[in-house]
């Protein structure tokens, strides 16, 4: 006796309605993370357009000699922005110096040779660090590392003997382009150090244990093994802190002396580019004045993204030879 056949076109419908709601979420998304992406392109163009359309009055009296002139005059007219690019770079350089080395350092130990609870503990502290305002900051540079650097810098000029190299050369006053520096690497070491530890922490575990396993040492390991692996991820946490220390504009104004002018000691007092917008801007006389700071904002957001560019060519650079 011949059993009777089921029908079967319920299952292939279901499953093809299952199919359509999937490819249908799918493209969905793919349309909101599309709009989001457009938005962000359309605030940086509206930036950009902003900056350039209000420098206008600037470039069309200096042109590119604004770039290059040393003299700051409202009541002239006369504007330059060469000091203030010379003093960001300046102190941002001055702050990578002492906090990479520092930076990279702490998130070793914290990935590779601390106890996990311990790191956890000490990783915690160091992100709150980096949530304290930039004002805090100022204030510690002021009222603590000003007095402490006026004590410690004449110690090293003239019994160290530091003061014959030109950088480290004049009268120390306390506000200065090392200070700022000395500031600025404080604040962008927490980014250092938690970037590296967490792009150290996702290397691979068979990575360490095979090169245990052929001989090497805890140490080996990590500075063989472990960190050119991380190489690319570290470089990327330095260039982060290096966006953050050239747009800092409060503690380095509090510290950096607000002196237009190029010195060639880190000793001397010295001027930013966000410093000056930051304490000209409200009270400018002049509509020319207006203009230049607006020119020196589009100067300092042209050196993020040229200093960005280069950082990210050098990361692909790097990362080609370490895969070779």
């Amino acid at each position: 006796m011949a059993t009777a056949s089921v029908p079967r076109t319920a299952r292939p419908v279901v499953r093809a309605s299952y199919v359509r709601r999937i490819f249908s979420a799918d493209s969905l998304a793919q349309a909101i993370f599309l709009v989001c992406a457009l938005a962000i392109l359309a605030v940086t163009a509206l930036l950009v357009w902003e900056l350039w359309t209000k420098s206008s009055l600037s470039r069309d009296k200096f042109g590119l000699t604004f770039l290059t002139k040393t003299d700051w005059d409202p009541v002239a007219g006369n504007f330059g922005a060469l000091p203030f690019i010379f003093g960001t770079l300046v102190t941002s350089a001055v702050a990578l110096i002492l906090a990479v080395p520092f930076g990279v350092g702490a998130a070793i130990f914290l990935a590779e040779l601390a106890p996990p609870k311990a790191s956890d503990a000490m990783t915690f502290l160091i992100e709150l660090l980096a949530a304290v305002p930039s004002v805090i900051f100022g204030l510690i540079g002021i009222f603590v590392l000003v007095p402490m650097l006026n004590v410690v810098v004449p110690v090293l000029k003239d019994d160290v003997g530091l003061g014959i190299i030109p950088i480290f050369s004049g009268p120390f006053y306390g506000v200065s382009l090392l200070t700022a520096g000395v500031v600025l690497s404080v604040m962008v070491a927490p980014f250092i150090i938690s970037v590296s530890r967490e792009v150290l922490l996702a290397v691979p575990r068979d990575l360490r244990e095979a090169s245990l396993a052929l001989g090497a040492t805890r140490w080996e390991t990590t500075w063989d093994v472990v960190v050119p692996y991380a190489r690319r991820g570290i470089m990327g946490s330095v260039f982060l802190a290096l966006a953050r220390a050239l747009g800092e504009t409060m503690a380095v104004t509090m510290v950096v002396g607000n002196t237009p002018k190029i010195a060639r000691s880190l000793l001397a007092p010295g001027y930013s580019i966000a410093s000056v917008i930051a304490n000209e801007f409200a009270e400018a006389t002049s509509n020319l004045q207006v203009s230049t700071l607006i020119e020196l904002g589009l100067v300092l957001f042209g050196l993020t993204i040229v200093l960005n560019g280069a950082a990210r060519l050098l990361i692909m650079a790097t990362a080609g030879k370490v895969s070779q």
